[in-house]
């Protein structure tokens, strides 16, 4: 079964330096039918304006995983960690026992626009991890967050996997999934069908049930991140 949540059923927040749209319950956002899928907690779609950002604050025992779709964000932590996350990489932090870090837009000029998404561990209360990430895209689906942290993926504290899927206009690919693993696409632009349901930019789709997804842009390329969850 493929379940769509369309772009503008989401969830706002508007602080003036920060626009958000959730796609799952958080903050001054709740809705009970909403509050993350399979181990999926988290996918939030952020605008920061130039030089603004989130001061110091604290997690604990989450997979917190931030792409870049326009700008850099500017990192730092408690465990000395001060990195640079330009667009197009991924940062996967392991929040662990417990983080305290800083996310601030590098650009004075620029707005900054990511993706942070949450997923709930199956460990706890282990030591917390930093990692950071340039991934080539070696096909349409490209593996970049996986368990065991193979082919040089990050490595993610649950039974999931994160793929980045990017086609160009008029491209399909199969997606190999299995009755019983739950898949969650979410579409950051181009417009992609899924068995030919039509996906919009901001849309997210719950998918269980289902052997193969037949994965097809139409008139334009396509990116979107795909999870295999357990």
């Amino acid at each position: 079964m493929i379940n769509i949540r369309r772009a503008e059923q989401r969830g706002k927040a508007n602080f003036g330096w920060l626009k958000s749209r959730h796609s799952f319950s958080f903050g001054q956002y709740y809705d009970p039918e909403q509050m993350g899928f399979s181990a999926l907690r988290v996918i939030n779609d952020d605008y920061v304006a130039p030089g603004m950002g989130f001061d110091t604050h604290g997690h604990k025992d989450m997979e917190i995983i931030s792409y870049v779709t326009q700008g850099k964000i500017a990192h730092k932590d408690s465990y000395g960690h001060e990195k640079v996350l330009p667009a197009g990489e991924f940062q996967l932090m392991s929040a662990g026992k417990g983080i305290y870090h800083s996310e601030y837009n590098a650009s004075k000029t620029g707005e900054l626009r990511f993706l942070q998404i949450w997923i709930q561990p199956n460990e706890f209360g282990q030591a917390a991890r930093y990692q950071q990430q340039a991934f080539e895209q070696t096909g349409a689906l490209t593996a970049v967050i996986t368990p065991n942290g193979e082919n040089g993926t990050l490595q993610i504290k649950q039974d999931a996997t994160l793929y980045r899927l990017r086609l160009a206009a008029g491209e399909q690919v199969n997606y190999p999934t299995t009755e019983t693993r739950n898949t969650y696409v979410h579409l950051i632009s181009g417009e992609l069908t899924l068995d030919g349901q039509p996906l919009q930019p901001g849309d997210g789709a719950r998918i269980t049930g289902i052997g193969e997804l037949r994965l097809a842009s139409r008139t334009s390329a396509v990116e979107a991140l795909v999870f295999d969850l357990p």
